[in-house]
């Protein structure tokens, strides 16, 4: 099937693959599905199901659970920078600040809970206008 033959994604779709990618080879292990959002100059990624079955088992204590979101911390710290590129290609913007959280189990505290979804937040640099953030993006670039 050559790029002529593909079908257009949008801007959001594209992010979404990306990002769903970069999970992939880092971790080995890839969301069930990721969602894109965009407000203002934020765009939030939400990886769900993000953590390894074994991650998962870990997350069921307070100490494990800990564990596993310095890790995901520190890995997405270490390596945000190749993800943050892809992203203003993408959008044509610059992002001004990244930042990542995971809920791991179940609890009261903030950011403690049973999903192991991943939530991505990149501050973009400027706006993007409804037209270019739904338009269509040839899948070549």
């Amino acid at each position: 099937m050559t790029s002529m033959d593909q079908p257009a994604t949008t801007m959001a779709e594209h992010v979404a693959h990306t990002v769903r990618d970069f999970q992939l080879q880092r971790t080995g292990h890839a969301p069930k599905s990721v969602t894109v959002v965009l407000s203002g100059g934020t765009l939030v990624i939400t990886l769900h199901e993000a953590l390894t079955p074994a991650e998962m088992l870990l997350s069921q204590t307070t100490e494990g659970a800990e564990k596993v979101q310095v890790f995901h911390r520190e890995l997405f710290q270490s390596s945000v920078g190749e993800l943050r590129s892809e992203i203003e290609r993408i959008t044509g913007v610059a992002v001004r600040e990244a930042t990542a959280e995971i809920e791991t189990s179940t609890g009261a505290v903030a950011h403690v809970f049973t999903t192991g979804t991943m939530v991505q937040v990149f501050q973009l640099a400027g706006g993007l206008s409804a037209e270019q953030w739904n338009g269509s993006q040839d899948k070549s670039t």
